[in-house]
């Protein structure tokens, strides 16, 4: 399968780089004798290719953001929009952009799933702003933020070697928040079939807020036109009553299931009182734990001036690889983001620590053990001393196929806790995964 970049709807993605052989490139493609400010100086843009190839394609809509009018009513009546009117498409070169490549390659030749989780945020917050538009220049716009991330599904390795597209498009909306489904294709020779060709799925949630009240706002309506596209709307409202469902099962929990408490915390007791006696093949929760902390600087901030959501998926993926590899002894293999929570803003100068865990492993499958790894995201201002949760994070990895070879050196623990707490977090995440898996 040949991907078409001359199409209307699929913005080719280039490297941010000069060529140290090319001197006569202009920066992002500009002419210089341009009169509009190039897209690398504008104001609260996190860079990278993609950012800069979807703000310079769709620069009339950003930046009217970018310069809300004063004052302004916010829509007065909503429009009925149809998927096709969001889907939006991304072209990496990979192929034949060196630079593109070399920006994009992780150690072992495949591309690096944290700077695609950048992308892909960075791609659904665009068609979130498409959706919304309602192509009035005198109307105030909507304040859209990543709410969530229902899940990444990782379906096969990522090649940096061959041109990669990433497709989406609005697939629900409630009153104010959209569901935005994203695919990342790569095909090769070998594969044509574009079913096979999907290496990630993606869906993420966004919800709207009015710019200048912060109160919820109500989005333009859909109208599915296909049958495919009916069937994701279906199954998108399913996901959505089944997270109230896990909101509601969160609240009940307390009120039972001691005994699954008191089996979970029964292991980490020995280990606490009576060390020499404890199994040797578990581990405490505690001791797989790993922390890195940052300032978050204004070269992080988003359009609305707050630090980019895809940056925080992204620092929070590479320190999640981090905790599994020391964990298992192996180079792990991401398989999915389980679910991330977007739980309050992060602003540009918080003090922001990231705190991992192996929550629990999944060791059925011998062939395919599964690490799943908590990360939670603190917002922490010394100097009134408090420390708030801003995300949450949940990844499941696996042991990458080449370090199959070496499994017989290593063996992957099983997690136990050594709190009530503890035990908590890892019975409530397990039952939402059995939820998950249960609607699929």
């Amino acid at each position: 399968m040949e991907f078409n970049c001359s199409s209307p709807t699929t913005i080719p993605v280039v490297s941010t780089f000069a060529s140290p052989f090319d001197t006569s490139a202009a920066v992002n493609g500009s002419d210089s004798t341009s009169t509009r400010k190039p897209i690398s100086l504008w104001p609260g843009m996190y860079h990278s290719p993609v950012t800069n190839a979807l703000w310079e394609a769709k620069s009339q809509i950003f930046e009217r953001l970018l310069d809300p009018p004063k004052d302004a009513p916010p829509q007065s009546e909503l429009l009925t929009k149809t998927p096709s009117q969001s889907r939006t498409s991304i072209l990496y070169n990979l192929s034949s952009d060196y630079i593109l490549r070399e920006q994009y390659r992780d150690p072992w030749n495949e591309v690096r799933i944290g700077k695609l989780l950048e992308d892909l945020d960075a791609l659904a917050g665009t068609i979130s702003v498409k959706h919304c538009s309602d192509d009035d220049s005198t109307t105030r716009p909507l304040l859209l933020v990543t709410a969530s991330v229902d899940k990444i599904v990782l379906k096969k390795p990522i090649s940096v070697d061959i041109d990669l597209k990433i497709v989406g498009s609005v697939i629900w909306v409630g009153r104010s928040s959209i569901e935005i489904q994203l695919e990342v294709i790569q095909s090769t020779k070998e594969n044509s079939d574009v079913s096979d060709s999907v290496a990630l799925t993606a869906n993420f949630i966004f919800v709207a807020r009015d710019s200048k009240t912060a109160k919820a706002a109500p989005v333009n309506r859909l109208s599915p036109e296909t049958e495919r596209e009916k069937f994701l709307f279906e199954e998108a409202e399913a996901r959505s009553k089944l997270r109230k469902r896990k909101r509601v099962d969160r609240r009940e929990f307390e009120h039972g299931e001691i005994n699954r408490l008191e089996a979970l915390l029964a292991e980490g007791r020995i280990f606490c009182d009576m060390p020499a006696l404890a199994d040797r093949d578990s581990i405490l929760l505690k001791d797989t734990h790993l922390e890195n902390a940052l300032i978050c600087q204004p070269q992080q901030r988003n359009i609305h001036g707050r630090i980019f959501g895809g940056f925080l998926m992204h620092r929070a993926f590479e320190l999640a690889f981090s905790t599994a590899y020391a964990f298992a002894g192996l180079v792990p293999c991401f398989l999915e983001v389980d679910h991330v929570d977007f739980l309050r803003p992060v602003d540009v100068g918080d003090f922001l620590r990231l705190k991992s865990c192996v929550l629990y492993t999944e060791l059925e499958n011998p062939d395919q053990p599964l690490i799943n790894v908590e990360v939670v995201a603190h917002v922490t201002r010394p100097e009134i001393r408090t420390s708030e949760v801003s995300n949450t994070f949940y990844f499941t990895f696996s042991v990458r196929p080449e370090a199959k070879a070496t499994k017989n050196r290593f063996k992957i623990r099983n997690v136990v806790p050594a709190t009530e707490e503890e035990a908590r977090r890892i019975l409530e995440r397990m039952d939402a995964e059995m939820l998950t898996r249960k609607s699929q």
